[in-house]
């Protein structure tokens, strides 16, 4: 198994080298964020791209609504970790990367 910090830089490699994601639309809503996690079960499993994909991550931070929507400032963030703690993601981050599940 890939240890955390190797994920972490998979998954920066991933999105530098310009892996596709759906940023956009943003997960604004419960019912929206319950499509994308229903989604993220039912269709990534363990493939780290889909997981990617249809999470929408970013290696930037992403602004929507005038609001800036880093990993860092987002609920399911482990400060100590550094990995987004949502079950079904489950994956470690950078502090200003971004994705549309992003919730205060």
């Amino acid at each position: 198994m890939m240890d955390m910090d190797a994920l972490r830089r998979s998954i920066a490699d991933r999105l530098s080298a310009g892996l596709q994601t759906e940023v956009w639309p943003r997960a604004e809503t419960s019912e929206e964020v319950n499509a994308i996690v229903n989604r993220l079960q039912l269709e990534a499993g363990d493939d780290l791209d889909k997981k990617l994909i249809i999470a929408g991550f970013t290696d930037h931070t992403i602004e929507a609504e005038g609001m800036p929507q880093p990993c860092e400032t987002c609920m399911y963030y482990k400060v100590h970790a550094r990995c987004c703690d949502l079950p079904e993601l489950m994956l470690p981050v950078e502090p200003a990367w971004s994705c549309r599940l992003w919730r205060i």
